[in-house]
């Protein structure tokens, strides 16, 4: 069983629910260590006083804020614990909102939060079946290792789900970081129409387990074949952006091309579906089944 990386509890007016936070998510890239290039030899970072060149145990480091002026102001973290709000244990809703209402932009990292204890499953359930009665989603603050942080807490299923947020101030406006912002330039009403049949033919159901991370596949497939001396092969390029003249014969192909696919994958699931359902006894062995009766006996 996993850990839990914070525990405290979440109050809203005069009620407190204890809880305890687990990372939802992992991700799964291969690890890498570093070598020098042509050698054997590993490259390791070390945590080393600039002035005396000696190594520094982490347990001897403290945190230094620039004032200015090549000035620091010296923390350890037991001060920064101390300014925390709730030392560090309590996570307070500040807001109720609809749920649909939050720009998905906002979200950083998943934690699922579960009950603080079994004696106190009851309060944890009535603040998870009020909100999912109601749509809602509730916004409140929490520190984590001298980190305050926003948060969405919202109801899923039998769980309350966390959500950490980026601050306002954290979320970048476009317009200061792209070069150029689109232009305004409207398509044609047959290339909407085009589009609109495309993105049709495309729909589906969302299904989690219908993707897998292939660029990590093929690093795999990399490490195993130079591990093997084999020759590595090169993946295809980017497909080439498609020019303004071209864009209706494209979206009509690709119509095309998604009918036919999807044309393939029904035949391919009926066949299979046909292949695993019970087959039925052939005529002449029924006929077989059947016992004659001799013509005295008639």
């Amino acid at each position: 069983m996993a850990r839990s990386i914070w525990n405290g509890v979440i109050s809203f007016g005069l009620v407190s629910v204890p809880v305890e936070m687990y990372p939802a998510t992992r991700e799964h890239e291969v690890s890498f260590h570093q070598f020098e290039k042509d050698t054997g030899d590993r490259i390791r970072y070390q945590r080393v006083n600039e002035r005396t060149g000696k190594e520094v145990e982490y347990e001897d480091i403290v945190k230094g804020a620039d004032v200015g002026g090549g000035e620091y102001v010296m923390l350890d973290p037991d001060e920064l614990d101390e300014i925390a709000p709730g030392r560090s244990r309590s996570l307070e809703i500040h807001q109720f909102v609809d749920l649909d209402e939050i720009d998905p932009i906002y979200y950083q990292k998943t934690y699922y939060l579960g009950p603080g204890s079994e004696e106190t499953a009851k309060t944890y359930a009535l603040l998870r079946d009020a909100m999912a009665d109601a749509n809602r989603a509730a916004i409140g603050t929490f520190v984590m290792r001298a980190k305050e942080y926003l948060a969405t807490i919202r109801p899923d299923g039998p769980l309350l789900v966390l959500e950490t947020m980026f601050f306002a101030d954290e979320v970048r406006d476009p317009e200061d970081v792209l070069d150029t912002m689109p232009s305004r330039a409207k398509p044609r009403p047959q290339e909407l129409r085009m589009a609109a049949q495309l993105i049709a033919s495309m729909t589906a159901e969302w299904h989690p387990d219908d993707f897998r991370d292939s660029q990590t596949d093929r690093v795999k497939e990399l490490i195993a074949a130079k591990k093997a001396g084999k020759e590595v092969t090169a993946a295809q390029a980017a497909p080439e952006a498609t020019g303004a003249e071209d864009l209706m014969e494209a979206l009509r192909l690709s119509v095309d091309a998604t009918r036919q696919r999807r044309r393939g994958t029904t035949k391919k699931a009926s066949k299979n579906a046909s292949k695993s359902a019970p087959k039925k006894a052939p005529r002449k062995a029924a006929k077989k089944a059947v016992r004659k009766v001799p013509a005295a006996r008639r």
